[in-house]
């Protein structure tokens, strides 16, 4: 496909990730590591939940219309059910979670009742008060779960409640990271003069994981054209998605897209409307039947966070089959912020709640350079371009980070 000659929008850009982002397979994953993993199917429930009628309290099962002084005939507790049906004039003591005996109307709390040797006195019951009837939580068959969830601690424990021990989710995509630059060194390593040290790759690997990816590699290229293309056919060789910082430019030493040309990987979109994260190039390379998607994001700190953000997340979580937009929320402006008349921006801001939803107050200087803008920061606010400002009170759309 040939390089589009005008920069698109960000919609169009994730558009054209999504369209090439197809989703893994699956795999039966222990509950203990399910936890984060997209459910991959359907969950009905096998049966009802609870299984049976149980206490809610702890106290005495009573027949109906009972009053006054009862006779204690048994006792069930959680685990170990009476083996007895309550008759007029009788009770069963019982225990929270136990399943109610036969003929039993209501559970009376111990609280409101008087024991007295093997007798009990009670309080009149509104039929069924206190009792968990069998599947209130849950009914056999019914739909518990859909595809595509993100399994959080309350989808494990309810997985469990069904008797489950494992759940089928997406796999999750193997991810290669390489950041290019001669400039660029290990952080702790000595630096000569010129030197930085190379913190894309520890961000890159931190959103990645954050998203459900694997990490298999992390990297620096030098700035070669040999050496690049060698080092990102290696990293495509093992990975569903590669993403690589800086070298995706038009200057003398930005070897990145000369080298995926080389690989033969195919261009669909090189330049987003956006600020900061213009020069961002998406496209995917094949390798032995599969299609690897391979991202080129800008070098600069924020802009490479930034653009992660927007267009390689989706593509992570489409590939998990869970929804792609899942982070986009709209949010009220606690601040002017002036418009760039080309470009969007994504600021990076804080939330807070109020009476009107969330609303977003920029973190502080936005260069891109500035990776500390991005401490503190709950989201990007996506201010579109125009002329004028974003006014204060204007409600917008924000991608939670």
């Amino acid at each position: 496909m040939a390089r589009v000659a005008e920069l698109i929008g960000i919609g169009e850009a994730r558009r054209r990730v999504l369209t090439v982002a197809r989703t893994l397979g699956g795999e039966s994953v222990p509950l203990d590591a399910a936890l984060g993993r997209v459910l991959r199917e359907e969950v009905r429930s096998p049966v009802d939940v609870p299984p049976f009628d149980s206490s809610a309290m702890d106290g005495f099962a009573v027949p109906p219309s009972a009053d006054g002084a009862l006779e204690v005939i048994d006792e069930a507790r959680a685990g170990a059910p009476a083996s007895t049906t309550l008759a007029p004039g009788t009770a069963v003591r019982i225990s929270t979670g136990a399943p109610v005996p036969a003929g039993t109307e209501a559970v009376v709390p111990v609280e409101r009742t008087e024991e007295d040797g093997g007798m009990v006195t009670v309080s009149p019951s509104k039929p069924g008060a206190n009792i968990r009837r069998r599947g209130e939580d849950v009914a056999a068959g019914a739909s518990v779960m859909a595809a595509g969830e993100v399994l959080r601690p309350a989808a494990l424990g309810v997985l469990a409640s069904l008797g489950r021990s494992a759940a089928l989710c997406s796999e999750r995509p193997t991810v290669a990271i390489l950041a290019t630059g001669d400039e660029l060194v290990d952080p702790g390593a000595h630096l000569d003069p010129g030197q930085i040290w190379s913190s894309n790759p520890s961000a890159l690997a931190g959103q990645a994981r954050q998203e459900g990816g694997v990490v298999e590699r992390k990297g620096r290229i030098p700035d070669d054209p040999e050496v690049t293309r060698r080092e990102l056919a290696s990293a495509a060789a093992g990975a569903d998605v590669v993403v690589v910082s800086g070298g995706v430019s038009v200057g003398p030493h930005d070897h990145v897209k000369g080298a995926l040309a080389a690989l033969g990987a195919e261009e669909l979109f090189w330049g987003v409307a956006l600020r900061p994260g213009k020069p961002v190039w998406f496209g995917t390379l094949a390798v032995r039947g599969r299609s690897v998607l391979v991202f080129g994001l800008p070098g600069n700190p924020v802009s490479c966070m930034v653009c992660f953000q927007l267009f390689v997340r989706p593509a992570m979580k489409a590939l998990q089959g869970a929804d792609p937009d899942a982070a986009r929320r709209t949010a009220v402006l606690e601040e002017d912020i002036a418009r760039h008349p080309r470009r969007d921006q994504a600021v990076r801001c804080r939330l807070s709640s109020a009476d009107d939803g969330l609303h977003a107050a920029p973190t502080g200087p936005q260069g891109s350079h500035v990776l500390t803008s991005m401490l503190g920061a709950d989201a990007l606010a996506l201010v579109e371009a125009g002329e004028g400002v974003a006014r204060r009170g204007d409600r917008i759309s924000v991608e939670l980070l």
